[in-house]
């Protein structure tokens, strides 16, 4: 599969569908899940898939047109095309995860469900054509579960900042939001170096899982204090944390060196 130029652009008229898919979608559900989660007495989950949904089609669709120039790049040979190619694939795999969460939660359809998969695919895909070494795949597929999990965590605060009103918990949620969104993009940038076997990726990963960690745990550990029980805001910057010491590990930098650029 690998430097295979013709399924290369093959899967990249998939990626631009997918886009496609992508604004189909979320706007057939978009109000229908606001309307949703405002019967079942969740106005501030209401406001959350407002902002966030929108959000992630922008991204969505943004990625669909990243796939037009990776179709050009395949067309025309060009070296650079499979990694594009991942970073779109990346971007919609988080565009079809999380629009899943909201209608599950009230019983409604999952759609998005064939955006994630089909993304899913498109990953791997192009990975497999750059001709990507399998353990810096299989860590880049774990640091991509983190990048999801991180952006959740900032999802998930814009709810609590909503209906918490005590003073230091909705401090503490209105700092987290936005670092773990930032936290979630610095993961992503992680795995686009640690794939393309770029000379920084080490201190790239290091500040990538430090801003997951100090976005998710401060909000994740104030949800247990007030909460007395687990925080789902925790598995985010707990798998942050063991990336990080992997990261660090002797056999992972000799790993990352080797695949240099």
């Amino acid at each position: 599969m690998k430097n295979n130029h013709k399924l290369g652009a093959a899967l990249s008229v998939v990626g631009i569908l997918t886009g496609l898919l992508i604004l189909f979608i979320l706007a057939s559900i978009y109000n229908t899940n606001i309307q949703g989660k405002i019967l079942d007495g969740r106005p501030d989950e209401a406001i959350t898939v407002q902002i966030v949904f929108a959000l992630l089609g922008w991204l969505g669709m943004s990625a669909g047109a990243i796939w037009g120039m990776v179709l050009y790049g395949f067309l025309n040979k060009e070296s650079w095309a499979w990694f594009w190619g991942v970073v779109a694939a990346t971007i919609q795999l988080l565009s079809g995860f999380f629009p899943m969460i909201p209608p599950a939660s009230i019983g409604l359809p999952t759609p998005t469900i064939w955006v994630f998969l089909i993304a899913f695919v498109l990953w791997f895909g192009m990975l497999f054509i750059g001709g990507v070494h399998k353990k810096i795949v299989a860590l880049a597929f774990v640091s991509g579960l983190a990048y999801v999990l991180t952006f959740i965590d900032g999802v998930g605060a814009i709810s609590r900042f909503q209906t918490v009103k005590e003073s230091f918990p909705n401090g503490m949620y209105a700092m987290g939001q936005m670092l773990n969104w930032w936290g979630a993009a610095a993961i992503a940038v992680f795995i686009f170096a640690l794939i393309k076997g770029k000379s920084w990726t080490i201190p790239a990963g290091v500040f990538a899982m430090s801003m997951s960690i100090f976005g998710g745990f401060p909000v994740g550990i104030t949800d247990v204090v007030r909460l007395h029980r687990f925080s789902m805001f925790l598995p985010g910057p707990l798998l942050s944390s063991i990336l990080l010491v992997i990261i660090l590990l002797p056999s992972t930098k000799k790993l990352i060196a080797a695949n240099k650029e």
